[in-house]
């Protein structure tokens, strides 16, 4: 007889899109997954998907993405995206500079 626990992880989607990916890529293990809060356990996977997010296009340059995209188009929207997000990360963290504007620049 096989426990219930394990019946449920098998077709349950949390199994698949929140424990797995605390256990795996975050290194969770159960117990902290269940002492944890809803809110904590969302944020952690969110920050997850923008890690994921910010470096699933390491080591690509522009010419590379054009190349790959010839196959999959797909992967252009997904490189804009990264790129959108990286972005936003960068002016968060002070590493883009402002752009002055001519008045700006006047004055």
């Amino acid at each position: 007889m096989v426990p219930l626990f394990v019946e449920w992880m098998k077709t349950a989607p949390e199994a698949v899109y929140l424990y797995i990916p605390l256990m795996k890529e975050l290194g969770l293990s159960w117990t902290e997954i269940k002492n944890s809060t809803k809110k904590e356990l969302e944020g952690l996977l969110f920050g997850l998907s923008q890690y994921n997010t910010l470096h699933q296009f390491d080591g690509y340059d522009e010419k590379d993405i054009n190349q790959l995209s010839k196959e999959k188009p797909q992967i252009r929207s997904d490189y804009y995206n990264y790129m959108n997000v990286k972005r936003e990360y960068d002016d968060r963290m002070g590493k883009t500079k402002k752009q002055q504007s001519l008045e700006e620049i006047i004055s």
